[in-house]
């Protein structure tokens, strides 16, 4: 069990994940947990819309609809690989599911025997899943026939490692909801034992970020592989130091909606250098000394700095 990560941390573990997220609308105070607990988490939990069109899907899921309120899920993926958060709480997603599933998922043993039958889907010994788990909803029709394409499984494949390796979890506390929820589908078009194999082929090594992927069908082309600037070290801003490299740095800070900049930013490091950095540290969850406004490689290789010539 754990204590469910801040939407600081969310948006932190996915980018340095590798996830292009999009913060939608007021997702950071869009939750459910007016009508129930949020937490202790155990796990992730992965559907599909059976909707089409981004945006339609993502205002689908953030607002709900009369029946079932929204958010439906913490975040949507679409198809290009996009994550657009639209709930940081409960969120109406998962719904009652069996007990021995939960089991299996909190002693990562999910997998290694078929499930009991759920017999306690809708009944009175069902677990709240909507307390217990994170959810991604993937844009699907979830009719068999829509693709899935290599962009959305990578994101699946990164947002659930991302949350996994925050919390310290493995690749088998993530599941579909037809494996909570007997009467449920989705996803459709994948395994998840595939998935989780993914999952845990990523939580094995460090994380990378992005490679273009070439489509179907399509001559076979080098990958193009982004270059960040590598952690400096902290001494490379404690002296008058001018460097493309702090311009670069700033430019990201402003794009983060970080900047407590008047002019600039310029290559010469300045105060509002270290008051506009303290801001991302803060954005990323860190407190007191550990906001002090220079440099550390966590927040560092979070804010992805463009490598400059």
């Amino acid at each position: 069990m754990a204590t469910p990560l801040t939407a600081d941390q969310i948006v932190a573990a996915l980018r340095a994940e590798g996830v292009t997220v999009v913060e939608h609308r007021e997702w950071r105070t869009h939750n459910r947990n007016h009508v129930g607990a949020w937490g202790p988490v155990n796990g992730v939990m992965i559907h599909h819309t059976v909707s089409s069109g981004t945006m339609a899907s993502v205002e689908l899921c953030y607002n709900g609809y009369t029946a079932l309120p929204g958010p439906l899920c913490h975040g949507v993926i679409d198809k290009d690989g996009t994550v657009y958060l639209v709930g940081n709480g409960r969120a109406n997603h998962a719904g009652g599911g069996d007990p021995d599933v939960l089991k299996a998922v909190i002693a990562e043993s999910y997998g290694e025997k078929p499930p009991a039958t759920n017999e306690h889907q809708g009944s009175a010994g069902a677990v709240d899943g909507n307390t217990r788990f994170y959810g991604f909803e993937c844009v699907n029709q979830g009719d068999g026939v829509d693709p899935w394409p290599a962009a959305q499984l990578d994101a699946i494949e990164r947002a659930s490692a991302a949350i996994c390796r925050a919390h310290g979890w493995g690749a088998k506390s993530v599941i579909g909801h037809l494996e909570w929820s007997d009467h449920k589908s989705d996803p459709r078009g994948f395994t998840m034992p595939s998935m989780r194999t993914r999952i845990a082929e990523r939580l094995a090594a460090a994380p990378t970020q992005h490679t273009k992927t070439t489509p179907a069908g399509t001559a076979p082309q080098a990958r193009e592989t982004p270059r960040y600037q590598p952690f400096p070290g902290r001494d490379f801003v404690t002296g008058a130091t001018s460097s493309p490299v702090i311009t670069a740095m700033g430019r990201r800070l402003v794009a983060e909606g970080c900047s407590a900049y008047d002019v600039g930013p310029g290559p010469r490091w300045t105060d509002a250098d270290r008051r506009s950095y303290a801001k991302w540290q803060r954005k990323l969850g860190f407190r007191g000394a550990d906001a002090d406004g220079i440099p550390g490689p966590a927040s560092w290789n979070a804010l992805k700095v463009p490598y400059t010539r």
